[in-house]
């Protein structure tokens, strides 16, 4: 039998761990139909199967098994030796966040930052999916979520407050509401469902139905927006659409989001330069946001 390919196997190892072949092409910089004939090729040279294709996925045979416990430690072992030839620059951080938080929190305050530290050069990449540290070449991520992630470490910036919004339109047409009787109001349900701990909190029932369901908070903002109906809104993504009058706070009674805004780093980009001048600068602005946040009153800027 000819000598394998190494790129065959490496895609081998990669579709094995993800279980996709979709994700390893794109780690590989290939198509997916490309990592596929690689695949495909690797069976014929070895006369065996290594993976049953499903319509989710990729799950490893017997023989794919056996294959992946030889040649899988190689292949981590040979990425951990390059690791020290890929050491980061220590002017430039990648970043991770999503686009929402990076919209209406960090991306107005980001100016400070730079002008604070000119030589540094800050890369961003937008996205919601977690970041795979191993395998990603990302520095840190600003993440919502419960502040428990394996493998990783994560600081607390600051919480965020669910709070009703409407649209000055809507007000307009129904007048403003009455906070017990919100049920009778078109209500907007959030991603994680938080009108009934709003009126078990403080007081009324939640409507037999809502109007519309929304499975990402940006959408839900943009409904509020158009008028669609009332929303509980993440403060810190509808403040600036308070100040800029698009959207008007109902109430100054509000809710502790079950989440939280956190900095996340793996252990190898702890003593990073650029980091440590980044996370000292997130930490101020935190602590200063979580400040102004105690004060819900909002003005409409002129």
């Amino acid at each position: 039998m000819s000598k394998l390919p190494l790129t065959a196997l490496q895609g081998f190892v990669l579709a094995a761990r993800t279980g996709n072949l979709s994700s390893a092409a794109r780690q590989l910089h290939l198509t997916t139909s490309a990592l596929s004939h690689q695949i495909r090729g690797l069976e014929e040279r070895l006369g065996r199967r290594v993976f049953v294709r499903g319509p989710r996925g990729v799950d490893l045979t017997p023989d794919g098994t056996r294959l992946l416990d030889s040649v899988g430690p190689q292949f981590a072992a040979i990425e951990q030796a390059l690791r020290y030839f890929n050491a980061p620059d220590p002017d430039v951080l990648t970043l991770s966040v999503m686009a929402s938080v990076a919209s209406s929190w960090l991306l107005p305050r980001l100016p400070q930052f730079a002008a604070r530290h000119p030589r540094l050069q800050l890369n961003l990449q937008s996205s919601v999916a977690l970041v795979d540290f191993d395998r990603e070449a990302v520095d840190a991520a600003m993440r919502f979520g419960p502040g428990h992630w394996p493998g990783v470490r994560a600081e607390h910036l600051f919480d965020d407050w669910l709070i009703p919004i409407a649209s000055p339109g809507l007000i307009a047409r129904l007048g403003r509401p009455v906070l017990g009787r919100l049920s009778e109001w078109p209500l907007l349900r959030d991603p994680a469902d938080v009108w009934p701990r709003w009126f078990r909190t403080f007081g009324g029932t939640p409507p037999a139905r809502y109007v519309a369901h929304f499975d990402d908070t940006e959408t839900l903002h943009c409904a509020a927006i158009e008028g669609m109906g009332v929303a509980l809104g993440r403060l810190t993504m509808a403040r600036p659409l308070v100040e800029a009058g698009q959207l008007v706070l109902l109430s100054t009674r509000r809710l502790r989001a079950e989440y939280a805004h956190y900095l996340v780093y793996p252990a190898r980009s702890a003593a990073h330069p650029a980091l440590l001048a980044f996370r000292d600068w997130l930490l101020d602005e935190a602590r200063r946001y979580a400040q102004v946040q105690g004060q819900v009153p909002m003005r409409r800027r002129h």
